[in-house]
């Protein structure tokens, strides 16, 4: 396997086999996922936030939104763009209001422009980002070693069994909520500001690319910490975006930025499934003519 893959294989599948339904990491992988993680911060705001149902019932709709998603990508007999990215927007969008019901509080500071309370339901445990991140990266630590005893594969190129895909967007949901925490509490709390955030994450991927050429650092590890480092990145991006001049964003407002975004991202999706179809005319052509 080439190291421009990005990933390699640490065992071989074992458990019930599926046909593959996952992507090939490339370029325009990464592009969509930045782009569906910065929607997923905008959208989750809007709901949140702007239009007032509060963290609590955005985050149980959510949450709800992802099942239903989740059952349709995992009863699919073949990988679907439309049913991949659906789910990585999911997580998206529910890890934004989940990180934030964790981590805030009611009070005031963290209310949009004109609001003075939010949905029904407790908004917020309060817990901080320090300790919200702990929680999570012991969540998805305890995930990354029951995949391990599995012995099923980390690599998503060769995830073709129905657990090991189970396993992998219970990942995904963890890793994208760990990934809010850490765009939130570099917008919020470290001084860097929105736009300080965002070239902070850029810089830490520019790091984790170079990486792919030292031989002794498995592409597989480098996969998974872009794979959480590119949801600040999106929740940073989306925060410069929304947020108002005064706090260093650029005032756009979560439904303008979500609607954009979300024509992005649906003509990203389209133009990967359109290549998808037009790559299995060949593969049919040759197994046609090897049988």
């Amino acid at each position: 396997m080439e190291k421009s893959e990005f990933l390699t294989d640490l065992n071989t599948g074992m458990g019930h086999s599926v046909m593959k339904k996952l992507p090939e990491v490339t370029l325009a992988f990464w592009i969509m996922k930045i782009t569906a993680t910065t929607l997923g911060e905008t959208a989750g705001d809007l709901l949140a936030q702007t239009l007032g149902l509060g963290y609590f019932l955005t985050t149980v709709a959510l949450f709800l939104i992802f099942v239903v998603t989740l059952v349709v990508q995992l009863a699919s007999t073949r990988y679907n763009p439309y049913f991949y990215w659906t789910v990585i927007l999911s997580t998206s969008m529910a890890g934004t209001t989940m990180s934030d019901f964790m981590n805030r509080d009611a009070s005031s500071r963290y209310l949009s422009g004109g609001a003075t309370s939010l949905g029904w339901g407790p908004q917020g445990l309060g817990l901080g980002y320090p300790t919200g991140a702990a929680i999570l990266i012991s969540l998805l630590m305890a995930i990354f070693v029951i995949w391990k005893f599995t012995g099923l594969t980390f690599s998503i190129r060769d995830i073709d069994t129905f657990r090991g895909e189970g396993l992998f967007w219970s990942a995904i949901l963890v890793s994208n909520t760990l990934g809010t925490s850490m765009g939130d509490f570099l917008s919020d709390s470290s001084g860097l500001g929105y736009a300080g955030g965002a070239l902070l994450v850029t810089g830490l991927l520019a790091a984790l690319l170079a990486l792919m050429w030292v031989p002794v650092v498995p592409n597989v590890l480098l996969f998974w910490i872009a794979f959480v480092l590119t949801r600040p990145l999106g929740a940073t991006v989306g925060d410069f975006l929304t947020k108002p001049v005064a706090k260093g964003g650029l005032d756009l407002g979560t439904a303008g930025s979500s609607v954009a975004l979300l024509a992005l991202l649906l003509g990203l999706v389209t133009a990967a499934h359109v290549r998808e179809r037009r790559s299995v005319v060949p593969r049919n052509e040759v197994l046609a003519e090897n049988s």
